[in-house]
């Protein structure tokens, strides 16, 4: 099963098997868990890199 959880202001974590489709396209297959920006500064955007901590 894959949960889908909110971190306050931070970013979406997904916990679980899961496929990201880019922009351009392309697809990231995820197979443990990722975290998602939610803020727009992240410099590795769709994930987050903890840049929400400066905003």
């Amino acid at each position: 099963m894959t949960k889908v959880n909110l971190i306050g202001s931070g970013p979406l974590i997904v916990v679980g098997e899961h496929t990201v489709t880019l922009e351009d396209g392309s697809e990231v297959v995820k197979e443990t868990r990722a975290s998602y920006c939610r803020c727009g500064s992240s410099e590795n955007f769709p994930f987050c890199d903890g840049k929400h901590k400066n905003v």
